[in-house]
């Protein structure tokens, strides 16, 4: 049995260094805290950050896969977990997609929760995760040619 660890304060800037050190310029860390990281991954190395977190740094649980419609473009933002190297920490990681090419790769094959979180996503903003195993929607119509998050969506009697 593993035994858990106590929370030390300098592990955010560790595991910081850490996803700069193996990604250079394909992430960018905007910010540490207590327990938290927040860093934007390009959308072509998102599978391999997640991967590295996972085999590498024992980050064990995607609590979240979720996106942000900004009108112009769209981003997925993940949240991923670790409760026993690194007790608690959560890394939040930012992917922009352009308006045009709403594509990410799946990190489902990673994590399976992320499976269902994917397919949200996809019903509610239409954003593609390639390598999905099941991409479909889950509570919608499949006949539904629309995405009810994104801002562009009119409800109706709305001009």
């Amino acid at each position: 049995m593993v035994e858990r660890q106590q929370y030390n304060e300098v592990w955010p800037e560790e595991i910081k260094g850490k996803l700069e050190s193996e990604f250079q310029s394909k992430i960018k860390v905007s910010k540490t805290a207590v327990r938290r990281i927040w860093a934007d991954v390009d959308c072509e190395s998102i599978y391999d950050v997640c991967m590295y977190l996972r085999d590498e740094l024992n980050f064990e649980h995607c609590a979240t896969v979720i996106g942000v419609d900004y009108v112009d473009h769209m981003d997925v933002v993940y949240h991923i977990d670790n409760y026993t190297n690194y007790c608690g920490v959560v890394v939040e990681l930012n992917v922009h997609l352009p308006a045009d090419n709403l594509h990410v790769r799946s990190v489902a094959t990673l994590w399976g929760g992320a499976n269902w979180h994917e397919r949200e996503t996809y019903e509610l903003f239409g954003i593609i995760f390639d390598g999905h195993p099941n991409l479909k929607r889950l509570l919608t119509p499949e006949t539904y040619e629309f995405f009810p998050f994104r801002k562009s969506y009119k409800l109706r009697g709305q001009q």
